[in-house]
C-alpha cells in the first residue's frame, strides 16, 4: 500500500483559518477577486461575461478548452526572454498545455506518469511538501537540496554533482519558491538545464508563483519559465490560485515540450478526473485574456510591493528578535524569531498566536520538521492590507510582551 504521509502545510491551515476573527496572514494567494472585480479589470467591455448563463453544462472539452490553451501558452512564450545570445526555441504551441485542477493536481500526475520505485529524485528544499513526499510514497528515493540562508535561498548547482545518481530520474525545482519568496535567476536556472540535459533528466518546475516578480534587485530581471530554454524533458507547472489572485476556481496546468508527454498526462488523468470544471474554465480563460491580465497583474504587483514594505517595517522595527532573506517574488516569506538569541519553538509560538487572532504557518512542523527550520515561520502577506496591518499589529503586541 501507498504510504502518504501528513499533508502538514494543508491540515495546519485547515485546523486554523476559520477560527472567528482570524487575522489570516497565513494565506499563499495575492488577495482574492470576485466575478465582479474580475469583470473591472477589462478594459474591453465589449468583452463577454467570464460567466455565460446559456452554456449547457457537459464535460466540456476533455483537455481543457483550445482558448484557455492559447492563453496559458501565450503566458509562457510572452514571459521574460532568455537573456543569453542563444538561439531561441520556437514557441510553445497550445497543445503542449494540459489543464488540471490547480498546480496540485498537475505535481501529482506529473509524479505519478513518471516516477516510481528505482528512480531517485532531487527536490529543492525548503519548498511545498508535495513536491518531495509524493514521488517518496511512489517508491522513489528522494534526495533534498537543501537551500541556505547564506546564498539568499537560490540554489547551488554545484551540489547537484553529490546528489546525483545513476538512477536519477527527475529534478524539482519551485520559482518562485514557496516558502522563501527567492527567486532562482536566469543563469541558475540555464545552469540546471544544461546539467540536466546532459544526463537525460527531467526537470520539473513548479511555477505556481510566477509571474509574480514584484521586488527584483534594481537590473535583475524576472526569470523566464523553465519552458524557454527548449528542453524537452523540462515540464512547467502553474495555475490560477497564487499570482492571478483566483484560487476558488481550482484550475491548473501542466505545460512541457513533449508532446508525448502531455499524451500520457492525460492518460493518467483519466483515472483522476473527466475534465476541469467548464465554469472554472470560462473564469481562467477571461483572466488570461489580453483585455484582463494586464489590469490583474498590475493589481496584484501593487498589494505584493505595498504589503512587503508594511512587512519590511515590522522586521527591522524588531531585529533584535526577527531576522529574514527579504523576498523578490510570490506571496510568502520566511521569518526567524529568537528569544534571547535562541530560536523560539515555532509550533507553541503560532499556536499561541492564534490566541492572539493571528495565523500563521509553524515551519518546524509544515516545511519539513525536525530541527531543519527551528523558530522559522511562513507569513502570506499579500492579503488584504487592512488584514495584513492588524494581524502584524497583534504579532507586534506579541513580540513585546513575549520575546523582548
Amino acid at each position: 500500500m501507498v504510504q502518504i504521509k501528513p499533508f502538514e502545510v494543508e491540515q495546519w491551515m485547515d485546523r486554523y483559518e476559520n477560527t472567528p476573527e482570524i487575522l489570516n496572514i497565513a494565506e499563499t494567494c495575492a488577495a482574492s477577486v470576485s466575478i465582479d472585480e474580475l469583470e473591472g479589470f477589462s478594459t474591453d467591455k465589449n468583452t463577454p461575461s467570464p460567466l455565460s448563463r446559456t452554456l449547457k453544462l457537459t464535460y466540456g472539452h476533455i483537455r481543457g478548452s483550445p482558448t484557455f490553451h492559447k492563453n496559458v501558452a501565450s503566458l509562457i512564450n510572452n514571459g521574460t526572454p532568455l537573456r543569453t545570445s542563444s538561439p531561441r526555441p520556437p514557441p510553445l504551441e497550445a497543445e503542449n498545455v494540459l489543464i488540471t485542477q490547480g498546480a496540485i493536481a498537475a505535481n501529482f500526475l506529473v509524479f505519478y506518469t513518471l516516477v516510481g520505485p528505482g528512480d531517485h529524485v532531487i527536490c529543492v528544499y525548503p519548498t511545498y511538501q508535495q513536491l518531495y513526499d509524493v514521488p517518496q510514497s511512489l517508491g522513489a528515493e528522494v534526495s533534498l537540496w537543501r537551500l541556505k540562508v547564506e546564498d539568499g535561498f537560490i540554489p547551488d548547482v554545484a551540489e547537484l554533482e553529490r546528489l546525483v545518481k545513476p538512477n536519477t530520474k527527475m529534478i524539482v525545482i519551485n520559482n518562485p519558491n514557496n516558502p522563501t519568496g527567492a527567486t532562482t535567476p536566469e543563469s541558475v536556472l540555464a545552469a540546471i538545464v544544461t546539467f540536466a540535459q546532459a544526463r537525460g533528466i527531467t526537470i520539473l518546475s513548479d511555477e505556481v508563483y510566477s509571474p509574480l516578480y514584484h521586488s527584483l534587485p534594481e537590473g535583475q530581471a524576472a526569470p523566464p519559465s523553465i519552458l524557454a530554454f527548449g528542453y524537452d524533458k523540462a515540464v512547467a507547472t502553474g495555475s490560477m490560485s497564487k499570482a492571478f489572485a483566483l484560487a476558488g476556481i481550482r484550475v491548473g496546468w501542466v505545460a512541457t515540450r513533449d508532446r508525448g508527454l502531455i499524451d500520457d498526462l492525460a492518460h493518467a488523468r483519466d483515472y483522476t478526473a473527466i475534465s476541469v470544471s467548464q465554469l472554472d474554465d470560462q473564469v481562467a480563460t477571461y483572466a488570461l485574456s489580453r483585455a484582463v491580465l494586464p489590469s490583474l497583474m498590475e493589481r496584484n504587483m501593487t498589494l505584493a510591493r505595498t504589503n512587503l514594505q508594511l512587512l519590511s517595517s515590522f522586521v527591522e522595527k524588531y531585529s533584535s528578535v526577527c531576522s529574514w532573506v527579504k523576498p523578490t517574488a510570490g506571496t510568502t516569506a520566511f521569518l526567524q524569531f529568537r528569544q534571547n538569541g535562541v530560536p523560539v519553538d515555532d509550533v507553541k509560538f503560532a499556536t499561541e498566536l492564534v490566541d492572539w487572532k493571528v495565523m500563521f504557518v509553524p515551519a518546524g512542523r509544515c516545511f519539513g520538521g525536525g530541527k531543519d527550520f527551528r523558530g522559522y515561520v511562513r507569513i502570506g502577506y499579500v492579503s488584504h492590507t487592512d488584514v495584513l496591518t492588524a494581524g502584524l499589529e497583534n504579532l507586534g503586541r506579541y513580540v513585546e510582551k513575549h520575546l523582548l
